[in-house]
């Protein structure tokens, strides 16, 4: 089922997308799915595996779903200095 969801971009997910947010229409079973759609499209990186995935504000699980009019955030590891 499509679900209309807003993908939150961060870091070095940010700088390679090019913009920090995008709307998008996902038929992605769950947050995995719609990430691995994310890095084929963008060339990320990171492994789905060092990072973490926010729904609506709360870190969530990968193998939650989308749900329509979500705000989905992909957080990678963050390095202090």
């Amino acid at each position: 089922m499509m679900a209309r969801v807003t993908l939150l971009y961060f870091a070095s997910l940010r700088d390679a997308a090019g913009t920090g947010s995008e709307a998008l229409d996902t038929d992605a079973p769950d947050c995995a799915a719609l990430y691995e759609q994310a890095r084929a499209r963008h060339g990320f990186a990171l492994p789905r595996e060092r990072m973490r995935v926010a729904v609506d504000g709360a870190f969530a699980r990968w193998d939650e779903p989308p749900r329509e009019g979500s705000e989905i955030a992909f957080i990678p590891p963050v390095s202090g200095g």
